[in-house]
């Protein structure tokens, strides 16, 4: 199955740099708390004289973080429409990336914005360049009438050459983090694992990168025994996906593996009918590394790169695995299952041992793993687990990034909580840490290489939509990475 056109694309947007009166179908101006203009702002308020500060009063708009507001430009200034945002009293990187994408979002109709945001703060260009693309986004592939964003040139007010690179390398990882939306918010029955070695393969052919995919054969021979194990209840076959970016003269080498669960039933233990309304995002750790690896290769960062993604459903068929059974995984650790709904972390097992063998620097998986660490930190963070210097390397890249973790416990004298009676482990614990558990379990794969465990079971989905996030799958991750490559590399 050849891998169809991105349900996220809309119109490719120039960058270039502008000024005030250049004409465009709005203008977007970042306004502190307060209404803290800065030299955008004066020029705006001189222009629509005492008129503007009653449209404003009128609105209850003070220039707080999420405010947005959209002002007639009533050909008092050339551009159509005032859009006027929010960035509170100490706008950072974040800040400017949110309220791009609640501008993104008001202007999906106005082909050319000007936008003076880039100067808010240092990198400004590049935060919101992101914001706004990101805020843009729409899954429309299954609509019968679509109506993609129009928007086709946005201008940088006063930017110079590093502001424009900037965004141009933020416009890079914008079309890694819709790639992985789209694959997250594609029906499961468009996604089976062969449709996503065959995106992985795509990748390869464009970027350079080079590609492996493990069919069922190579699977067995291989005694990946927990990919098999869970795909034996499934009508589509396995693929175990795996990618390599090895750029010369590269200064470090790290792995990263993605949970691609394309459908999770919960197999015999099934999970009732409202908890698989969402479970074709059971697969948005792999969606992450795929677009993760595509960034980093496009952005020919210097820093070698694994990328492992094991695909498969989970599905109840008569050959399902069922509770009792043990699986021996790739490291030769047997596991045993008593509740087949616990899928991700026996196939991660596998990816994981697989990374261990090429001795890396760090091994990095990401996996909608646990309901537990929702409860624990929410819809909007993703716990953060491991060993080593890992996690705080991947601490610093997500902050650097934007997206939120939380670094959580690994206690050594949890681990008795997964003793089996009859093979090394099991593979569930007590109820409660629920998300230690797992990730104790994901430890015994990764052997004495550092190893980082990032449980996005929240963010990977956004509820709602809301600054630059679509309702959906998030691509929560992708940042992350392209940022932790691009440190190991010696950047910034």
């Amino acid at each position: 199955m050849d891998p169809q056109p991105p349900g996220g694309v809309t119109t490719v947007i120039e960058f270039r740099a502008g000024t005030l009166e250049e004409a465009a179908d709005a203008l977007l101006i970042g306004v502190g708390a307060e209404r803290e203009w800065d030299e955008s702002g004066r020029w705006l308020a001189a222009r629509m004289g005492g008129w503007l500060a009653g449209y404003l009063d009128g609105a209850d708009f003070t220039g707080k973080e999420g405010e947005v507001l959209s002002v007639p430009g009533a050909g008092l200034v050339p551009q159509g429409t005032v859009v006027l945002v929010g960035l509170g009293a100490a706008p950072d990187a974040e800040v400017v990336r949110k309220a791009a994408g609640l501008a993104g979002r008001a202007l999906t109709r106005a082909e050319s914005v000007a936008t003076t945001l880039g100067g808010r703060i240092a990198g400004g260009e590049a935060a919101a360049a992101l914001g706004f693309l990101l805020g843009q986004y729409s899954f429309q592939k299954h609509r019968t009438q679509p109506k993609p964003a129009k928007t086709n040139s946005l201008r940088f007010v006063g930017a110079g050459a590093a502001g424009l690179a900037g965004a141009e390398k933020a416009r890079v990882i914008a079309a890694a983090v819709a790639k992985a939306r789209d694959l997250v918010n594609e029906p499961s029955m468009n996604k089976p694992p062969e449709y996503l070695a065959g995106v992985a393969r795509e990748i390869g052919e464009r970027t350079g990168v080079r590609v492996k995919v493990y069919e069922m054969d190579d699977l067995a021979a291989g005694g990946f025994g927990g990919i098999l194990g869970v795909n034996a209840g499934a009508t589509e076959p396995a693929r175990l996906v795996e990618m390599w970016y090895e750029p010369p003269g590269a200064k470090a080498f790290f792995a990263m593996v993605g949970k691609g669960i394309v459908f999770d039933s919960g197999g015999l233990s099934l999970k009732p009918a409202d908890g698989m309304e969402t479970m074709k995002t059971d697969m948005s750790g792999a969606a992450a590394v795929f677009g993760a690896m595509e960034a980093i290769a496009t952005l020919q960062l210097p820093v070698k790169v694994l990328a492992l993604t094991p695909l498969t459903e989970n599905m109840p068929g008569g050959s399902a695995l069922r509770p009792g059974d043990v699986l021996k995984a790739r490291n030769g650790k047997t596991i045993e299952v008593l509740n087949t709904d616990a899928e991700g972390r026996l196939v991660l097992a596998d990816g994981l041992s697989l990374a261990a063998e090429a001795k890396p620097d760090l091994i990095v998986d990401l996996a909608t793993l646990t309901g537990a660490c929702m409860i624990a930190l929410g819809e909007e963070i993703a716990g953060l687990f491991g060993t080593g210097d890992a996690p705080d390397k991947v601490r610093r890249a997500a902050e650097a990034a934007g997206e939120r973790v939380w670094q959580m416990p690994l206690p050594a004298d949890y681990r008795k909580k997964i003793d089996s009676d009859v093979a090394d482990m099991k593979n569930t614990g007590p109820r409660y840490g629920g998300a230690i558990n797992a990730a104790l379990l994901l430890k015994e794969f990764v052997g004495d290489v550092p190893w980082a465990h990032l449980d996005i079971a929240g963010p990977a989905r956004a509820p709602e939509t809301a600054h630059y996030l679509a309702k959906g799958g998030t691509g929560f991750g992708v940042r992350t990475l392209v940022a932790l490559a691009e440190a190991l590399g010696g950047g910034a």
